[in-house]
């Protein structure tokens, strides 16, 4: 009776999605005494709980128990999610070979049966993972087709959401949208299989993330996160949900707050015996960092990010523009607009470009690409794309003097921006007006203009941003809110003189240069003058 008591509380644990519970019991079972359907339960828990290598010999026992129970259509089924497993775990090959196992036992199977539209599924991933949209795209609805014919939830969902997925990398994206949340009804209802929930979750809140639309990313990411937290001890798919959110604070410029929820997406993914998309942690990571001014941890983050294979563009060419490397922001940026060709890959590139390319007196390239964005804006429907547009069009109009038209666009994206609750780039579209503005003769309004921005940037701590306005204000003002006195202090700091020598230098008491060093300190949120010489060198005031 014991035995048959701990396999029920097992399987009634699973049943309550209490994975750890669930894990623990069949784990303690042995193999001996459990069945197919045990060692599924098994794998999916491991799976779950960030134990990979568990989860795939937990399927492989499935997999054997159902051919010795002579149950072919089970066995091609657990061939499915070991090649679902061992491809998100990077095991590409691994995976191909249990998705040709699997379509080998299918052979003997006359009837048309719902799990050739599994393994259809795990062929369209395979197209798509090959660049291979035109067979993806073809494929792709009769998985769809499959599910619905057999009544099956899982196979319907994730047949609709690859459909949607596929639908906005075309440029359809209002149609794939609507994809994606029909298959999202299914996942909120509660009809999905836990694994297939956490995949169409994080894949639909990477696809608003990748189109700009942060309005529809940021319901799911709530969503996603309640779905997480509703699950103790759920791993998997954690570091995902931390990466949107800290996406999302990045957004409202809450930047070391995202920079903390990437750091933690990073742990979360290593604890989930790691992921591909720890690099895109680190690439989030970097990009608060820059607008934070914090350029050598900046990239460091985009090197972190380009050693897990995740691109470290447009972000490195905003850098390097920053720390005065032109020419290489350009071509970077240039070879970025060549590899780069798909609508929703692409618009994500394009605003950066623009700014690179403005900045560096490249206007007509600059202009044909503003325009190019402004299109993709019109035709995805998002505010933050039209913002995005909007911005690089006033951007490219300022630089030619063309006032009127940059004043109207600034203000148009800095309407959008503001609507999604974005300061800095509300604070960023300011110093647009106002430089507009001053063109058009109106020098006090511009003063006021760029003068919200310098405040909006300082509070951000968007140090670089608040310093360039700083500057075209002509205040003496210094990032950080140095005075002229100080920032004389600070660059002799950096040069290495000590306390006696400054003071000589400028002709002050070394007890005064003692309160300006401490003012800088504080001031800046540092403890040493190391740190102190290092703020001084990030910011050119060494």
């Amino acid at each position: 009776m014991g035995l048959v008591d701990d396999l029920h509380r097992a399987r009634e644990a699973y049943e309550r999605r209490e994975w750890v519970a669930a894990y623990r019991a069949l784990s303690d079972l042995g193999d001996t005494h459990l069945r197919a359907d045990d060692f599924a339960a098994l794998a999916v828990t491991a799976f779950l709980l960030g134990r990979p290598n568990d989860c795939v010999q937990a399927w492989q026992r499935a997999y054997q128990a159902e051919l010795e129970d002579g149950n072919t259509l089970g066995a091609v089924r657990a061939a499915y999610w070991l090649a679902l497993t061992l491809w998100q775990g990077g095991e590409a090959a691994i995976g191909s070979g249990w998705l040709a196992r699997g379509e080998r036992l299918l052979e003997s199977v006359e009837e048309d049966v719902v799990e050739r539209g599994y393994l259809l599924e795990r062929a369209t991933f395979g197209h798509i993972a090959e660049g291979e949209f035109a067979q993806a795209i073809a494929t792709a609805p009769s998985v769809t087709e499959y599910g619905r014919r057999f009544g099956d939830p899982d196979l319907t969902a994730i047949g609709l959401h690859t459909e949607g997925r596929l639908t906005i990398l075309s440029g359809q994206v209002a149609a794939g949208l609507r994809l994606l949340d029909e298959a999202m009804v299914s996942v909120l209802a509660g009809e999905v299989s836990p694994i297939l929930s956490g995949n169409i979750y994080c894949s639909s809140v990477e696809a608003c993330q990748q189109i700009s639309d942060f309005g529809r990313m940021s319901e799911w990411t709530h969503a996603l996160t309640d779905w997480c937290e509703s699950q103790p001890g759920l791993v998997a798919f954690t570091g995902q949900c931390a990466v949107h959110r800290g996406q999302l604070m990045r957004l409202h410029g809450a930047y070391r707050d995202a920079i903390s929820e990437l750091e933690h997406a990073a742990e979360r993914y290593a604890a989930a015996g790691g992921s591909p998309a720890v690099g895109q942690a680190h690439y989030e990571c970097g990009e608060a960092l820059r607008i934070s001014g914090e350029h050598d941890a900046a990239e460091a983050a985009y090197a972190e990010a380009a050693g897990y294979g995740h691109t470290a563009q447009p972000g490195r060419a905003l850098l390097w523009l920053a720390r005065g490397r032109l020419d290489a922001a350009s071509a970077a940026i240039h070879r970025v607009l060549v590899e780069v060709r798909d609508p929703v890959h692409r618009s994500q590139v394009l605003p950066a470009a623009v700014d690179v390319l403005a900045d560096v007196g490249e206007i007509k390239d600059a202009a044909s690409l503003a325009d190019e964005l402004r299109g993709f804006g019109s035709a995805f429907g998002c505010t933050a794309l039209r913002a995005a547009g909007e911005y690089a069009t006033a951007s490219v109009a300022v630089a030619v003097g063309d006032a009127e038209d940059a004043l109207a666009a600034a203000r148009s994206a800095a309407d959008g921006w503001s609507r999604l609750s974005a300061p800095y780039e509300v604070a960023r579209c300011r110093v647009l007006i106002g430089r507009a503005l001053r063109l058009l003769g109106d020098a006090e309004s511009a003063a006021a203009d760029l003068d919200e921005a310098r405040r909006a940037f300082a509070s951000l701590g968007a140090a670089p941003a608040e310093h360039d306005v700083a500057k075209l204000l002509g205040d003496a003002r210094a990032p950080g809110g140095l005075s002229p006195r100080e920032v004389e202090v600070l660059r002799l700091v950096a040069a290495g003189n000590s306390n006696p020598e400054i003071a000589a230098a400028l002709v002050l008491s070394e007890k005064t240069v003692a309160r300006h060093l401490s003012n800088i300190f504080a001031k800046l949120d540092v403890g040493s003058r190391t740190a102190a010489a290092a703020f001084a060198f990030e910011h050119h005031l060494g």
